[in-house]
């Protein structure tokens, strides 16, 4: 352990991080100019920090972007425009995430997760059953959209009609998917409000 530092692995590789208090004194050391070009190197040299500059300058215009680059990132894992889809849920969920962390729009988000299920169980519906991995991953997620629906009517009230089309579309779909969803869906206390 050195001062002000901690021993982080990375890749088996021992790398020193910088303690946030020991940042601060380092960056109050700099002057105008050099806060600067630091704050332009890293920009240039990591997207997740462009986009949260976008956000933080641009506002609605590059969160409405974020979202689109979202939606077609977990659109490709399962329907690109070419091809088909690998289907690496990570990389899907990795997308939902990072707009979430960027943005830090519960309701956009909760579209996401709807889309990314929307789309997962098209594809079970289109090319037959997967695996309990698969189902369970689309179970987790339609959850937290459920959970997210329950604290905000208004969210509840634009997801509506595809929380259901959801439980119709997966109808006949193995492992106990279809009965999973209807649970929940069913579980939604708005619907004795109707």
């Amino acid at each position: 352990m050195f001062y002000g530092k901690e021993l982080v692995s990375q890749g088996g590789v021992q790398v020193n991080k910088l303690k946030i208090s020991d940042l601060k004194k380092q960056l109050n050391e700099l002057d105008k100019k050099e806060l600067m070009n630091m704050i332009i190197e890293i920009h240039k040299n990591n997207k997740a920090v462009q986009d949260y500059f976008a956000v933080k300058f641009s506002g609605e215009s590059a969160v409405a972007d974020l979202f689109g680059q979202a939606q077609k990132e977990i659109q490709n894992e399962f329907f690109p425009d070419r091809g088909h889809g690998k289907l690496r849920l990570s990389v899907a969920k990795k997308a939902i995430s990072d707009f979430k962390k960027t943005t830090g729009d519960e309701v956009r988000t909760a579209d996401l997760m709807m889309f990314y299920v929307e789309l997962g169980t098209r594809f079970t519906a289109t090319y037959g059953d997967i695996d309990m991995p698969f189902y369970n991953s689309m179970l987790s997620m339609y959850e937290k959209v459920i959970d997210s629906c329950e604290k905000d009517h208004a969210l509840y009230i634009s997801l509506e009609e595809r929380l259901y089309r959801v439980v119709d579309m997966s109808e006949g779909i193995g492992w106990g998917y279809h009965d999973e969803l209807c649970e929940m869906y069913y579980s939604l206390s708005w619907l004795g409000d109707e």
